[in-house]
């Protein structure tokens, strides 16, 4: 399939415009799973919808192997203002698909439509399904979508997920075998005090300093506590204290986030918070209340899943095109959920340069329409790779 059906990238950037104008957010995509199940059942396939509340798969059939895999593609927006003036901008203040799920969502389409017309040629033997999931976006759609019986109710041998990548060059492809995306754990800590004049402070117990000392201490989790050659971020990003400049206050507020790749490192970043906080409470005189919270798993590329995709990735861009020896990312996937049950592999297109702040959860950012082919034509070849006619 050298060339796509007449006229299919041209339309494929028009749908994937549409619903960048009309982004919602996450449990919320109805207009965009309506868009997305019409044009699948149009196209014949049987078609699952509210899976997940609006998320959507469609199954395609051909030959009789009994393989199958599934393609899936995450379809909600940013709780984001839009900065952008061009014609598609979004609608809705408030919402903006800054992270290209808008591509995502119409490349599989894409593909959808280019299997159905080609997978009776005998191209490739087995069963595809094609999953459409809501809230990937911190609210782990993907694990509900596992949780109501996804694998169970569309059994299949691999499942494989891609993620334009700014900073790639356009239609290139970083295809990583093992970690790819971090763990995103996050915390709060609640440290409560004496509030009194900041002028006596003898009088009081200070949660200012307390607090200061908890994020300082933090930081030796990872340069003291862990091996310098495993990748682990903590990060303290909220403290909140006080209202005037003469009030010590009662009680402060931390926020944050850790990042790491395995599981072993989020029992120990976990363990060691909480080690920390009991040492402050002692020292300070203060309480400390630490909130852990497990988010997405490390999302791991499994072997075989890895190799066909390298494979489909290297037919479509050319070898010195496909990347595999890139770092992995410190940013979460809920794909995770869907890898850690069925073996997997996720992979990031080339977006281009992402210059003038157009990365990823940017208000600047869209999506590249001109990837769009390679991102239809990678889809069909990993299908004919995966369930290739013996």
């Amino acid at each position: 399939m050298e060339e796509l059906l007449p006229n299919l990238v041209s339309r494929i950037a028009a749908l994937r415009r549409d619903l960048h104008a009309h982004p919602e957010l996450a449990f919320k995509e109805h207009r965009t799973a309506e868009v997305v199940a019409t044009y699948l059942e149009k196209l014949g396939l049987e078609v699952f919808r509210g899976i997940a509340g609006t998320g959507v798969v469609a199954r395609l059939r051909c030959g009789s192997s009994g393989r199958a895999i599934g393609l899936r593609a995450d379809m909600d927006a940013l709780p984001l203002t839009e900065l952008n003036t061009f014609p598609h901008h979004s609608r809705l203040p408030g919402a903006m698909h800054a992270c290209g799920h808008d591509g995502h969502t119409a490349m599989l389409l894409g593909a959808a439509e280019s299997l159905v017309n080609f997978g009776g040629t005998g191209r490739f033997d087995g069963t595809v399904y094609f999953i459409f999931q809501p809230a990937e976006e911190h609210e782990g759609g993907g694990r509900v979508m596992v949780e109501e019986g996804l694998f169970e109710r569309f059994p299949m041998d691999m499942v494989f997920g891609m993620h334009n990548w700014p900073g790639m060059a356009a239609g290139s492809f970083g295809v990583l075998e093992g970690p790819v995306m971090a763990a995103a754990d996050r915390f709060a800590i609640e440290i409560t005090g004496r509030g009194g004049h900041a002028a006596m402070p003898h009088q009081a117990v200070d949660v200012v300093v307390a607090g200061s000392a908890l994020v300082q201490a933090l930081q030796t989790l990872v340069s003291r506590n862990t091996d310098p050659l495993e990748s682990t971020v903590l990060s303290v990003t909220r403290f909140q204290a006080g209202h005037a400049d003469n009030v010590l206050p009662e009680s402060a507020l931390l926020g944050g986030t850790v990042r790491s790749f395995r599981p072993e490192l989020q029992d120990a970043m976990e363990e060691g918070m909480g080690r920390i906080c009991t040492g402050i409470e002692t020292t300070y005189r203060v309480r400390v209340d630490l909130g852990f919270e497990r988010g997405y798993p490390p999302t791991v590329n499994a072997e075989l899943p890895t190799l066909v995709a390298r494979e489909a990735a290297r037919r479509v861009a050319g070898h010195d095109q496909v990347f595999t020896q890139l770092k992995p990312s410190m940013g979460a996937e809920d794909f995770s959920y869907l890898s850690r049950v069925v073996p997997g592999c996720y992979v990031w297109l080339g977006n281009g340069p992402g210059e003038g702040g157009c990365m990823l959860h940017s208000p600047h950012y869209d999506f590249n329409d001109d990837v769009i082919p390679v991102g239809i034509r990678y889809w069909v070849r990993l299908v004919e790779r995966a369930l290739a006619v013996d």
